[in-house]
């Protein structure tokens, strides 16, 4: 029989349930929450939100058991980070190191996830989630009140990412109170960008307005940041949420893109009445168990259980089981053994006639113990020479590892600063020395990308060397500009 799972997904304004039986929804319901109780993916009410929960399960009469949870995702950082190839043990500290230069928070406030994809020969490459603490802990308190047990959870982006069986794919989730705006290729989300939209003072047709331009900016960018392998215009852009619920919606938005637009397909089996496109995150968090067998699907590679590990079910006290066992085997031991004794006392007087013959064996052994010490010390010095040469190895490897995790983390940061009307066209990283050259469409989005640099403290030396005005029929369209980088 196919395997059974139980997903809920708390959005600001709903409680999303969903049962899936294998490849096929079984059950669903939705549960309105009043403004207020849940804002921007943090549980504010805990206590009203467990009876909401517990009200729901009792409507769909389901047992308060095992559930997949989904975190909001608000406030959440995702980077892929490149790592020496290096051995599973030492992979967490590394990833922790890493996770300190990339990640724009304290890590002290923040839960980290990880998981290595795509390895190749001598580089390690790994997708790193960063979540808030206080998002995550609330959730499962308040879950665990209620009477679940959240074994597996997971970001909502991520499990949109892997609701779309696409290889390259571009997500947009438009909710009434935030936008999500993915970027996959090669199965692996490269991109994940959540803006909060004021949605309370835009029209319609101003927040379309104001959707159509990020989901322009974030293919810019990622293209800027790609150009040997760019999005070309046969990746389709799958829409879901609020947008996908009028087809007037995304299609003004596929008029305006070079990408074929569709509403994102569900890729589960759902039954007549079922609205796939209000439950995406929750099938997308119980494809995290029923994933069809590898090789027959185009799913996203990233699986990580975000549950942070302090939650994770305590280990069972091996000595609260053992000890009652260990007494009874013991008493039952020293009956045999009583029994035993007498039977080897006779043994022994056995033994010593046959232990003259083994002392003669034992000194032949000795002879040739001495022969064997010797050869050893002849050996000895040689092996001084190998571990010398290993000390030279292991310290330029160690100086490789460092200069590389230094020009990663310059390169992010250029990266992560540049403001979103900026393109960069080339990095060039010599030595101490960085040259950035991009273009802006005025001289202010320059100034603003340097005093960044200055201030983010990385560089000693942030110098504006050139900024040449591009002409059209003799008005500027744009600059181009040149930092020096120290």
């Amino acid at each position: 029989m196919a395997k059974k799972v139980t997903t809920i997904f708390i959005r600001d304004d709903a409680i999303n349930l969903l049962v899936m039986r294998g490849e096929r929804v079984e059950k669903w319901a939705t549960m309105p929450l009043e403004p207020g109780m849940v804002s921007q993916g943090l549980i504010v009410d805990e206590a009203q939100l467990v009876e909401k929960i517990r009200e729901l399960f009792k409507l769909q009469k389901l047992g308060m058991g095992k559930v997949i949870a989904g975190i909001s995702g608000h406030n959440s950082v995702y980077r892929i980070i490149t790592l020496p190839e290096l051995p599973e043990a030492v992979l967490p500290e590394a990833v922790k190191r890493e996770a300190k230069r990339v990640i724009p928070v304290p890590l002290e406030e923040v839960y980290l996830s990880y998981q290595a994809i795509t390895p190749t020969k001598g580089v390690t490459m790994v997708f790193l989630a960063a979540f808030p603490r206080n998002i995550a802990d609330t959730l499962y308190q308040t879950l665990h009140r209620a009477g679940l047990q959240p074994y597996i959870m997971d970001l909502a982006p991520l499990a949109l990412c892997r609701a779309a069986n696409q290889p390259r794919s571009i997500i947009v989730n438009d909710r009434a109170d935030h936008l999500d705006i993915m970027v996959i290729v090669d199965r692996v989300p490269q991109l994940i960008r959540r803006l909060s939209l004021p949605s309370e003072t835009e029209s319609p047709t101003e927040r379309l307005v104001t959707v159509t331009e990020e989901v322009e900016r974030t293919i810019a960018f990622y293209n800027s940041s790609h150009q040997q392998e760019p999005l070309d215009a046969a990746v389709p852009m799958l829409v879901c949420g609020d947008l996908a619920r009028t087809s007037e919606s995304w299609q003004a938005l596929a008029e305006k893109s070079t990408h074929p637009v569709s509403v994102m397909p569900s890729p589960v089996e759902s039954p007549k009445g079922f609205d796939a496109n209000e439950f995406m995150v929750n099938i997308g968090l119980g494809l995290k168990e029923l994933l069809p067998p590898k090789g027959e699907n185009n799913f996203s590679l990233v699986n990580i259980n975000t549950l942070p590990e302090v939650h994770l079910p305590k280990a069972v006290r091996l000595p609260n089981i053992i000890a009652p066992i260990a007494i009874t085997i013991g008493l039952g031991i020293l009956v045999y053994l009583g029994i035993m004794v007498v039977n080897k006392s006779n043994h022994i007087s056995v033994l010593n006639s046959e232990l003259l013959p083994l002392e003669s064996l034992v000194a032949a052994e000795n002879q040739t113990i001495a022969a064997l010490e010797e050869e050893s010390e002849l050996i000895t010095p040689q092996i001084a020479g190998i571990e010398a040469a290993t000390g030279i190895f292991d310290n330029t490897f160690s100086a490789l590892l460092e200069a590389r995790i230094k020009v990663n983390g310059d390169m992010s940061q250029i990266v992560n600063l540049l403001p979103g009307n900026l393109n960069l066209t080339e990095v060039n990283h010599i030595g101490d020395m960085i040259t950035v050259t991009g273009l802006s469409p005025d001289e202010n989005g320059i100034f603003s990308y340097a005093r960044a640099l200055r201030n983010d403290g990385r560089f000693s030396t942030v110098v504006i060397s050139s900024v040449e005005a591009l002409e059209e029929d003799e008005e500027i369209v744009g600059f181009n500009f040149e930092f020096l980088l120290r």
